[in-house]
């Protein structure tokens, strides 16, 4: 694993100089949103040897390279999932990967189902602590020392100082900002109405695909990690709705205009 990240540390610098100080990670209905940023340079996924390629519809598959105001940034545009088929250790092999370019914060987004009653489709979540019982954890193998420790301490993933600067920017930029914890599962199904419950019994107050593994990922290498989740619809047994991919990215969408005002707000003050 080791190995497969330095060559495709090795055949990404031999195309960029850039040094990033933040990632970024957009889940959907930010697709578009390094389209938007002072764009140094970029490079698809299939020009990095060994690096595993996003299969969902509408993910560009591509690191963007440039500048969020001045704070200097590589972007994914598409992330790999689990239930494409990937190893997890593919599927956090690009968050590891900007943590070798030299990032030292990484802010994760997604779209996510919502578990907890009070929450609306077209909410915004700032995550507060995940729960990752449902998928392997990305750590289970070798340990390189390079990465991290053996036995890295969770007590933290995502940064409380960077928990106050996303309360203090959706304040600025007048957004409402929901607070709680991400429920990560394998997919690519939704989930049925008792594993609703049993993850709200958990404490869950939001469900999804992806991210959590990636927060894991990145705290195992001493990165400073902050998520968002765009709530695109009430999970399964909360409404009468069937769920379906095509609301998930309405939803998204409509919301898109004020998660890349507060995404923004929240790099610029890295």
């Amino acid at each position: 694993m080791y190995q497969k990240l330095k060559t495709c540390l090795e055949s990404v610098r031999a195309k960029t100089d850039f040094q990033p100080a933040a990632g970024l990670v957009l889940g959907s209905g930010l697709g578009d949103y390094a389209d938007g940023i002072k764009v140094i340079q970029t490079i698809d996924y299939a020009e990095i040897e060994g690096f595993p390629r996003s299969t969902v519809k509408g993910h560009k598959g591509r690191f963007v390279f440039g500048r969020v105001g001045t704070v200097p940034v590589v972007i994914m545009q598409g992330r790999v999932h689990y239930y494409e088929g990937y190893p997890m250790s593919d599927v956090v092999l690009p968050v590891r990967l900007m943590g070798l370019l030299g990032i030292k914060t990484l802010v994760l987004t997604n779209a996510a189902g919502g578990i907890n009653p009070d929450f609306r489709p077209g909410d915004f979540m700032m995550i507060t602590d995940h729960i990752t019982t449902g998928v392997p954890s990305p750590l289970i193998g070798a340990n390189p020392n390079p990465l991290g420790p053996r036995f890295p301490d969770m007590s933290e993933v995502y940064s409380k100082r960077l928990q106050q600067v996303i309360r203090t920017c959706a304040e600025e930029c007048a957004i409402s900002l929901k607070e709680g914890v991400y429920v990560q599962l394998t997919g690519p199904n939704y989930e049925t109405p008792a594993e609703i419950r049993m993850c709200r019994g958990w404490g869950g107050d939001a469900v999804g695909m992806s991210t959590a593994c990636e927060a894991m990922a990145a705290r195992h290498m001493g990165l400073e990690v902050c998520g968002i989740s765009c709530i695109t619809n009430l999970a399964a047994g909360l409404s009468q709705v069937q769920l379906d991919h095509k609301e998930v990215q309405e939803t998204a969408d409509r919301v898109s205009g004020d998660f890349k005002k507060l995404i923004t707000a929240v790099i610029e003050k890295l």
